[in-house]
């Protein structure tokens, strides 16, 4: 099965290196030089993973990697030239998954690459016809990555981690972060977009039950 990698890289040599390279380990790579075009890509695609240099034009690493994560929650490795200890640091601080210092052997690239995505998929369970990955926040439908807002996704785990159990909406509230003067038609109305977000017809559901009076069921 051939993964699908983001490359974000200004030097065209390093770029063509790394595509070359993985290729041979079944990951295929869209390469970006501008961060303006990696964002644009990003939205419209689902990759495994990001590689990620610091030193790009029009925008900082570090801003461009922020970025990226207020898109989708997935692993980037920090590919940099700037392997002092403080950028290092910075670079977890701000979740990298990983950090190599360039010059590095390739074959390094790959074992860091296996190592996140193997670590990344003993997180994941199966429910129904989902695929949750609960440490990088990401649901899969038919292997499309189900864009929820953090509530969103906070009210669709609970319902998950209570399967086939009726949830009040008290209980749905004070298992995410909304304000506890939070008014029940507010979880409706989050209700109502998990549905729609997940194909679930709201008069004959699949997946999220209503119960009268009470609150929501998740049958799996």
């Amino acid at each position: 099965m051939t993964r699908k990698i983001l490359l974000i890289e200004d030097d065209l040599q390093m770029q063509k290196f790394i595509i070359d390279y993985l290729k041979d380990y079944n990951f295929t790579c869209d390469a970006f030089v501008y961060p303006k075009d990696a964002i644009n890509s990003l939205n419209s695609n689902d990759y495994c993973l990001i590689i990620l240099d610091l030193m790009l034009p029009d925008m900082d690493g570090f801003d461009l990697f922020r970025k990226l994560k207020s898109i989708k929650d997935i692993p980037i490795i920090i590919s940099s030239a700037r392997g002092d200890i403080g950028n290092k640091i910075h670079g977890f601080e701000l979740g990298a998954d990983d950090y190599l210092a360039k010059p590095y052997e390739p074959r390094e690239l790959v074992l860091r690459i296996e190592h996140i995505l193997k670590k990344s998929l003993s997180s994941q369970i199966k429910v129904a016809d989902f695929i949750i990955d609960k440490n990088n926040r990401a649901v899969l439908l038919d292997d499309f990555t189900i864009d929820f807002t953090k509530i969103e996704f906070e009210i669709f785990i609970f319902l998950i981690n209570n399967l086939n159990k009726i949830s009040s909406r008290e209980q749905i509230l004070n298992a995410t972060s909304l304000d506890e003067n939070t008014k029940n038609r507010t979880i409706d109305m989050h209700i109502s977009n998990i549905r729609h977000k997940i194909g679930d017809d709201s008069k004959n559901p699949k997946y999220i039950k209503s119960v009268w009076g009470i609150g929501y069921k998740f049958v799996g």
